[in-house]
């Protein structure tokens, strides 16, 4: 590290490269055009290049050019560090990770209730639907969509969702609102792919007694938010989880059909090392997804 100069040289350099001349490079930094000029001298002579070519106008070098991006850098990436700091000044910052689908279309939405209630709390967010390392700092807890098995973790059941088929008002003007679930083998059925986590129109079907060989499906789908953006544009009945349609309901752009009770074969679980639900901020923010979970009505057991 010998060759690193004072940060009001380096900070020189970096504000010579966004301008033109030595005047409005001195005005940006409130200093004399001689102190950025004797700056920039005192840096080539420090690293041994030639950073400028001098005239009417400022102009890099090629060695002014390859360095002029990392020195800029360093600068960005320290500016946004000191602001993390002083936002985290007083504050506890809790590293979430959880599946894109459900931090999307329940959590975030709920996550201003959390600021108010536990401005101690700093989340940051994580999606993904990959197991967690958590020995790597990845995280420090994680909502996961499962069965339970979680060995050598601590583990607490959330909630359940409930399974049901949904429709755009414009596909139930264009087909007519079905009477029965049989009848929904006529309609275009929005499919997605993936896991047993994934809900199955066959699935479905069969717990309502319908043994299907075949459907009449019209896509199949990578994600839950792809699937059921299409049902709100109208192209075909998606079978969704309770938690990820909650805002469309309440709109009515989506139409629960049928009252059939299917509660979601896997459930969510609060995932973290063993010790460290016992935090405080840990067990705050657990026991608020617990009362949100609650407060929307979601199934439990």
């Amino acid at each position: 590290m010998r060759d690193l100069p004072p940060t009001a040289t380096l900070r020189a350099f970096e504000v010579a490269t966004r301008h033109g001349t030595f005047t409005s490079a001195s005005e940006e930094l409130h200093v004399t055009q001689s102190a950025v000029s004797h700056q920039l001298k005192n840096l080539e002579d420090i690293w041994g290049v030639q950073l400028f070519q001098r005239g009417k106008t400022l102009s890099l070098t090629p060695a002014g050019a390859a360095l002029a991006p990392i020195v800029r850098t360093f600068f960005m990436n320290l500016e946004a560090t000191l602001a993390d700091l002083r936002e985290e000044n007083g504050r506890v910052r809790l590293k979430v990770s959880t599946t894109y689908s459900y931090a999307l279309k329940w959590l975030l939405p709920r996550l201003p209730n959390l600021s108010q209630l536990h401005p101690e709390i700093l989340v940051t967010l994580d999606s993904t639907d990959t197991a967690i390392n958590f020995a790597s700092g990845e995280a420090d807890v994680a909502i996961r969509l499962g069965g339970g098995n979680y060995p050598a973790l601590h583990s607490e059941f959330m909630f359940r969702e409930h399974i049901f088929p949904v429709a755009s008002p414009d596909l139930l003007k264009r087909f007519d609102m079905p009477r029965e679930p049989a009848e929904l083998l006529r309609y275009p059925l929005l499919a997605r792919d993936g896991s047993d986590l994934v809900p199955k129109w066959e699935v479905w079907f069969q717990s309502i007694g319908l043994g299907v060989t075949s459907l009449k499906e019209s896509v199949r789908f990578p994600d839950t938010n792809m699937t059921v953006e299409a049902a709100l544009l109208g192209q075909g009945i998606a079978l969704v989880r309770s938690g990820h349609v909650e805002k469309e309901l309440r709109d009515g752009s989506l139409i629960r059909l049928f009252d059939v009770p299917f509660p979601s074969p896997v459930a969510y679980y609060f995932v973290c090392p063993k010790g460290v639900e016992t935090q405080p901020h840990v067990a705050s923010f657990r026991d608020w997804l617990i009362r949100e979970s609650t407060a929307a009505g979601l199934s439990y057991g």
